[in-house]
């Protein structure tokens, strides 16, 4: 499977961005689809996720702002980014794996696969 981001750039405090990652290869199979982020010096984090039951998880610090979603159809995962902090500057990936993920899914070392990053820049 193989993953590509699309969306990055830089905003101003309380701007907002919306990333596409698009899926190709093997999308025959359901897949534990997320959104993780790093930014320098910090282990990356997982801050949404979506289940392969459709279930949709979010970390405390994006939870209310950001919106993740899937359109099997065109195998795109989406995360809608609203009232962006400084805090919120990293890099962002989209990560899946053919597994479900419950308890583990903020986890990156549980995402098989990856896409190559795309970098967000808040600034105040």
């Amino acid at each position: 499977l193989q993953l590509a981001e699309s969306g990055g750039g830089s905003v101003q405090t309380g701007g907002s961005l919306r990333f596409s990652c698009v899926a190709s290869g093997r999308t025959s199979i359901p897949y534990c689809m997320g959104w993780f982020r790093q930014a320098p010096g910090q282990e990356r984090e997982g801050i949404a996720a979506i289940e392969r039951d459709g279930s949709l998880r979010y970390s405390d610090s994006v939870k209310g702002r950001f919106t993740i979603s899937r359109d099997r159809a065109d195998n795109t995962l989406y995360l809608e980014m609203n009232d962006l902090k400084p805090e919120d500057s990293a890099m962002y990936y989209c990560a899946a794996d053919p597994a479900a993920r419950n308890q583990f899914w903020a986890h990156w070392r549980y995402y098989q696969y990856w896409g190559q990053g795309t970098q967000v820049t808040v600034s105040s």
